[in-house]
């Protein structure tokens, strides 16, 4: 019993871990980055409208919003929107997280698959996420695998969505590095500093990638569980 509750705990505590592990190593890079100028000094909105503007986006707009690292692409209203932080700076940090957003928007234009996708998956995703553990939760209490299979098949959809959103931020970088450098935003030089910003934003994504995955896991294993006794 108490080598199983061990197990589980260090289970608990993996699944806290791993999460706050990758959004502390985002703000440390983050915070380190944005205090390193580009060679071309323009902010992350002059940045943004720069790619936007080479890659005849021109209805896309720029806005900014408040909150820290709150910067995002909408696909519906077609609107980069950078935190204030990143909209007036013209750090590295700033450039590069306005670019990857960019990303995004080329993205949306150029009609990439796995974007395509994962918005197909939002809805079933979103309902899946907020639905399965009572459904899990349901099944455990009440002993009725089928409630239980219902809620591990809502949670793979969210699971899938995480697991689809990789590629997307993947790519979304990748456009982000060869148009920062095509633009003339960064000097070649200058492109080792800017993927630290890229790379760590992207272990936020990984980091919950894999805790949704472990999550599932554990869900299958317990539902065999429950029909083998």
């Amino acid at each position: 019993m108490f080598e199983s509750l061990g197990s589980y705990l260090i289970y608990i505590a993996l699944l806290l871990i791993i999460p706050l592990w990758a959004q502390s190593k985002v703000k440390s890079t983050y915070k380190k980055y944005s205090k390193v100028a580009t060679s071309s000094y323009l902010t992350g909105r002059e940045v943004a409208r720069k790619i936007l503007d080479d890659n005849g986006l021109y209805d896309v707009r720029i806005e900014e919003v408040r909150g820290k690292l709150s910067d995002h692409y909408d696909p519906r209203s077609k609107v980069v929107r950078l935190s204030s932080d990143n909209y007036h700076g013209r750090s590295m940090a700033a450039s590069a997280i306005a670019s990857h957003e960019v990303g995004h928007a080329i993205q949306d234009a150029q009609d990439y698959a796995f974007m395509r996708f994962r918005s197909a998956l939002v809805p079933v995703a979103s309902f899946g996420s907020n639905m399965s553990f009572f459904l899990i939760l349901g099944g455990l209490l009440l002993n009725f695998t089928g409630l239980f299979f219902v809620g591990i098949v809502l949670f793979s959809a969210a699971v899938l969505f995480q697991l689809i959103t990789l590629p997307v931020e993947f790519d979304a970088s990748n456009r982000a590095m060869s148009q920062m450098v095509s633009t003339g935003v960064i000097r070649n030089d200058e492109e080792r500093k800017t993927k630290k910003v890229l790379n760590a934003a992207a272990l936020t994504y990984v980091a919950s990638a894999l805790v949704a995955l472990a999550e599932l896991i554990r869900f299958i294993l317990m539902f065999v569980g429950m029909n083998q006794e």
